[in-house]
């Protein structure tokens, strides 16, 4: 027996990426999980594996930036189970022309209410569940551009990741009296398919190189079965091999060079 058995646990986004590996995780340690995102076929899929592992899941298609679909699979949650003990806040989205000289109000649109709105909906939807159970934890889906604005993951990706770290602080602010948690992973860059979004592809060898799903659905899982008397406020989990480090190193190396390349054609004027 794990030591999540007997308890339910409720994944959004668990089609692919983090949220399926952290269904796996999770189900490993003997939770039921709910599988909701927006097509029914990757939750199928992520159900199957739940199931191979030796797990219990259930998948609930739902588009999650519509409350009142969030409102009914929480209400179908608490009808079938009677208790949420986890919620992995983990959808999130974002897209191709994410510049401001690019970024158009449909986008803003996307990327806010995909990344934001729906951790609000989904987390309002399960507070009222979990005090009645007498507590809860609450686990999102944030990202480093979350911490620190990031031109790469563009304007909106950013200001709603903020968003949702700001979210999870407030939770304990105010729930901490309830017993419920609430946890903000802030992951750098994963080999999802996210990735596929980006404007500048990524090569297979740099996806190696970066943490991986199944690396996040392993710290979820972690913070998932902490005992109920402390919390993880909030991780930041990085590959070691952090590209921004990296460019940061060349542009330095680059630098120094140019510098030194500098200093020995001065030399050389000077001795002519």
């Amino acid at each position: 027996m794990g030591s999540l058995t007997g308890k339910v646990a409720w994944v959004t986004g668990a089609g692919s990426g983090i949220g399926q590996a952290a269904a796996v995780a999770l189900a490993k340690e003997g939770a039921t999980v709910v599988l909701t995102g927006r097509r029914k076929a990757p939750l199928a899929a992520t159900a199957a594996m739940v199931k191979k592992a030796g797990g219990r899941a259930e998948v609930k298609p739902a588009d999650l930036m519509k409350a009142s679909a969030v409102n009914k699979v929480a209400a179908d949650i608490g009808k079938k189970y009677r208790r949420l003990d986890i919620l992995v806040n983990n959808a999130g989205l974002n897209i191709l022309d994410r510049s401001w000289a690019k970024l158009s109000a449909k986008g803003i649109d996307e990327v806010v209410h995909g990344n934001l709105s729906s951790a609000f909906y989904c987390t309002a939807a399960v507070l009222p569940l979990m005090r009645k159970s007498g507590g809860g934890v609450l686990i999102h889906t944030s990202s480093v551009a979350g911490k620190v604005p990031s031109l790469l993951s563009g304007p909106a990706y950013s200001a709603a990741k903020h968003g949702v770290v700001a979210m999870s602080h407030t939770i304990n602010m105010e729930e901490c009296v309830n017993g419920i948690r609430s946890c903000v992973v802030c992951p750098g860059e994963v080999a999802t398919p996210i990735l596929d979004k980006r404007p500048i592809p990524i090569t297979p060898e740099e996806r190696a190189r970066m943490a991986q799903s199944e690396d996040v659905g392993d710290l979820i899982r972690y913070v998932a079965c902490l005992p109920p008397h402390v919390v993880i406020n909030e991780v930041l989990i990085n590959p070691t091999w952090n590209r921004g480090y990296v460019a940061s190193l060349q542009r330095s190396a680059e630098e120094k060079a140019a510098k030194a390349k500098a200093r020995a054609k001065a030399r050389t004027r000077k001795k002519k």
